[in-house]
């Protein structure tokens, strides 16, 4: 398996663009795989310079109906005419950050008709599974952080049921691809079971330096992480100072960038 990671917070060189979003091509099991489209145009730039052909995608995981993960997607259009995109039951629903700021996908692309509204688990091809995961239980707490989505014409804590994740089973590993992890990293864990995980842990609100409750919670959670026999290649949402933070604990934990590519 071969990850090329498009758009993310930082870049590995200053040849590469990076924003806030996050967008990574997966080559597995004979399928070329888009995860997320990032918050704009950047992630074709950048797929261009890595050498990855974006007219090739075979399919496309939208992993939440947040804008820095899906804002590229009628970029993606207009360069690929034949990949579905698979998408949960409520991601073209209203969604808002903690100060209002409205963050929802342009739902004027369903009507482009490429989209696959994914409300239980699928089997995308062999190997390649798609989890919505919307009526599991979480063990752990699941924190807002003061995201937020519309119902009834008003604002209320977002419920993240338009999150999924896709795992790909390759060479006896478990491969979990996750963009931010809204229900909670220690939940997809344990709802999962994955050797590997690949994307963001929405730990970047988390006060490390002068917060002891928060401090406190990040050292349960790497405790867990450490104890999963895990691999993580983590990013966007997770934060630096946080990765930083998570690494004196979590030995197999690294963070990638804008322009990394990943071989496992």
């Amino acid at each position: 398996m071969k990850i090329y990671i498009l758009s993310e917070n930082t870049a590995v060189s200053p040849e590469f663009g990076a924003e806030h979003g996050l967008s990574m091509y997966i080559e597995a099991l004979g399928k070329k795989i888009l995860f997320d489209t990032g918050a704009g145009s950047l992630f074709a730039e950048n797929a261009a310079k890595l050498g990855v052909d974006l007219s090739q995608v075979d399919l496309v995981v939208l992993s939440h109906g947040h804008s820095d993960h899906g804002g590229g997607l009628q970029k993606f259009l207009e360069l690929n005419s034949k990949a579905k995109i698979y998408v949960a039951k409520t991601a073209f629903d209203k969604h808002y950050n903690d100060s209002d700021k409205d963050i929802s996908v342009a739902p004027e692309l369903l009507a482009s008709g490429r989209f696959v509204i994914a409300e239980e688990k699928l089997v995308l091809a062999e190997g390649i599974e798609l989890e919505p995961l919307a009526i599991a239980q979480p063990k752990y707490k699941i924190n807002t952080y003061g995201l937020q989505m519309e119902k009834d014409g008003k604002l209320v804590p977002d419920d993240f049921l338009h999150e999924q994740y896709l795992t790909i089973i390759e060479n006896g590993k478990r491969i979990v691809f996750s963009g931010c992890s809204h229900r909670g990293i220690l939940n997809i864990m344990n709802w999962l079971k994955p050797d590997i995980v690949v994307g963001g842990f929405h730990f970047f609100k988390l006060e490390v330096a002068d917060n002891v409750m928060d401090r406190e919670y990040l050292l349960g959670a790497a405790k867990l992480l450490q104890e999963a026999n895990c691999s993580y290649y983590t990013c966007h949402c997770t934060g630096l100072p946080q990765f930083a933070f998570l690494k004196q604990s979590v030995k197999d934990l690294e963070y990638v960038s804008a322009g990394s590519v990943i071989e496992i």
